[in-house]
Parts: C-alpha cells; structure tokens; sequence
C-alpha cells in the first residue's frame, strides 16, 4: 500500500538520535534549547516552547492566552478535533465558523459575524499547508481585544506575502508527528510574540514550576526551591525527540521544495479531468504541501476513497467537521451550522504526499484515479 503520508528519515537523523542517546541527557537538556531556538529562527525569530505534541501545543497555547469558562474561541471546523478541544476542556465556549468553499481555510467574514467581547481567541488552521488570511483575522480579533492562533500543524516553514509561519498571528502552534513536515516522531512547538505569553506557556508545559527567585511566594527555602503557583502539565520534549528535530530542520528547505514540485506535478497532470477539483493556492503564498487535497465531485468521494484503497493507493480524508463529533453533538451542536465545511469534507480526498514521493509514484496515483473516474 503506497502511503498517504510518511516521514522522511535519514542517516544523519539516525546518528543525530543515537549521539543522545550516548550522552548525558535524554530529556530537557541543550538538545531542547537548541531545537527551540531553530524552530525561532524559521519561524519569525520569536521564542519557542517545544511540547510532546500538536494537540499538547494547543492546550499550552489556550492556557497561556487565558482561555477559561465564560470565554469563546472562535475556529474552523476543518481540523483535526485538537484544535477545538483545546479550548473546551479549558472550560471555553466554541464557535465554529465557516470556511472558505474552495480552499477550506477559515472565511473572514463567517468569523466576523461570530466574535463579541467574549471572544478571547480567534484559532485559525493552516489547512493542508496554506497560510490563512492573518491580515484580515488581525484586525477583527483586534477589534474585540482578542488574539489570533494560527494552528499550523501543516505548515511550518512556509510564507505568506515573505512573512513565516510562525509570525503571522499573535500565538502559532506546530506539530511534528511523522507525517508531517518535519518530525520529532511525536512532538510539537507553541511561539508567541508576546514573551509573557510565551512564559505562562513554558510554566504551563512544566508542570506550572516556578523557578524565578524574583517571583517566589515562599522566600524562607534554599536554594533547592521551585514553587507552583498555577496548575500546568508535563509536555516537555525529550533530548532525544530535539536531536531528531533538529536534524530534521536542516532538511526542511528540502522537504519543501519536494512537495512543491509533487504538488506541481498533480497539478499539471489533473488539470481538465473531469469528476475532480485541485486546491487552489493565493497569490502571495508560498506554502510547504503537508496534504494534496483534491475535490471529488458528483457524490463520488466514498466510492473513489474505496477502489484507490483497493489498488494499492492509501489516499485518506481530512477531515470530519469537528462539530459532528459526539462529543460536541452532546453539547448541543448541530449538523448544518457551517454548509460550505460540510459540503468540503463530503468531496475531500487527500492524495498521497510525502518528500520520499517518486514521480513514477505520482503517476501511478493520477493514473489509477483517472481510470477510477471514468
């Protein structure tokens, strides 16, 4: 079965990996600082929070933004279900708007409509690699005192009018699980222009330790003293995870430039067959393609997910809107409320991309969809 996704993992990482292993340190030792200051330094410049996962960065994100009972986060449905969760096991109300047709990105104007003065944070989703319209979002969370969240699980070290992801909203999140642009094999990163928000995030993620002698509560203990002044978790990243990442980094510009030319390749070869869309890309955008997310049209997606999957072809679809899970059904949401999402996930198929992709891969995905179509 040719995968929809897979990581990519050389020798050098292999080595990178087993030199920690040999040393001294397996977890929150120089490998973490180093891994977070080169995930700053393609992403904006701005400090960095390493965590154990995607889903763990946007729980530090929410926590350090403040999120809690009373407030509403406002975000898209097309996402993994992390990116609302986040916000509701912190005690928040979600309000999910809708996307835009064509791309499936968070539309503007649905997300307008939505905020008010209990709107604490505006979370966008880079889908499948795309920077979402962070100008427009700006200004609206600004207007209600908000802040912007740009879950970029697909798309670190792509850009936006030159601007990196990672310094186009208020507070980014990023994920490092296998399939996606680099790895950490599980892992994840919050970075946050605001250095207080990035340093309720780093207490946050360590458990809620304080270790600054200046802000002691407790000024009578030695100097073993750490203290806790608000409840956090344990999503450090180990050393052995940042070695991996860092190595990994180095290979970023080359991971890109291979899913731009798979995407090219898609596109050049599905441009005029009929039954299937291609996703569009906008001017100004220079996205790293984490999927290749194509339209099928006609009531015919089922069907084709499963003879792709019967000739070898592991496609995948991302992904159900989030509110049609059962546990946001239980609080009351309801099919209906975001028609262009829906209508998006019911034609939504992703293609097979990864760095490792060979051009006689790709043609044989095209070649074998074609035949499926006709």
């Amino acid at each position: 079965m040719l995968p929809y996704g897979r990581q990519s993992v050389s020798e050098d990482d292999v080595e990178a990996v087993a030199a920690v292993l040999r040393g001294d340190w397996l977890t929150t030792g120089p490998s973490v600082d180093a891994f977070e200051a080169a995930v700053s330094a393609v992403s904006g410049g701005h400090p960095v929070v390493s965590t154990t996962s995607g889903t763990a960065a946007l729980h530090v994100a929410y926590a350090a933004a403040g999120v809690g009972p009373g407030d509403e986060v406002v975000t898209t449905p097309m996402t993994f279900v992390a990116t609302a969760s986040g916000a509701s096991i912190l005690g928040a109300t979600v309000r999910f708007a809708d996307v835009d047709p064509d791309s499936g990105l968070v539309d503007p104007g649905a997300v307008d409509a939505l905020v008010g003065d209990r709107t604490r944070v505006v979370a966008a989703v880079d889908y499948a690699g795309h920077p979402c319209d962070y100008p427009r979002l700006q200004a609206i969370a600004d207007r209600v005192g908000a802040l912007t969240l740009a879950d970029a699980a697909h798309s670190i070290g792509g850009t936006m009018d030159g601007r990196p992801v990672g310094d186009l909203a208020d507070i980014t999140t990023f994920s490092f699980f296998p399939t996606k642009n680099l790895t950490t094999a599980e892992g994840g990163a919050v970075t946050a222009k605001d250095p207080a928000l990035v340093q309720r995030g780093r207490e946050f993620h360590n458990i809620g330790l304080v270790r600054d002698p200046s802000r002691f509560q407790l000024r009578d203990q030695g100097p073993w003293h750490q203290e806790v002044h608000a409840f956090g978790l344990n999503y450090r990243l180990t050393d052995v995870g940042c070695a991996l990442g860092l190595s990994q980094l180095r290979r970023l510009p080359d991971f890109a430039s291979r899913r731009a030319e798979i995407k090219a390749r898609y596109d050049g070869a599905l441009a005029g067959v009929a039954g299937v869309r291609t996703p569009p890309q906008s001017p100004g955008a220079a996205p790293v393609w984490h999927l290749y997310p194509v339209r099928v049209l006609d009531g015919r997606r089922r069907e084709v997910f499963e003879r792709m999957r019967d000739a070898g072809i592991g496609v995948q679809v991302n992904y159900l809107p989030v509110y049609w899970h059962p546990v946001y059904a239980e609080l009351g949401y309801r099919r209906g409320m975001c028609p262009n999402a829906e209508a998006f996930y019911e034609q939504e198929l992703s293609l097979p991309m990864f760095p490792d992709l060979t051009d006689d891969q790709v043609d044989r995905v095209v070649e074998t969809l074609t035949s499926v179509l006709r």
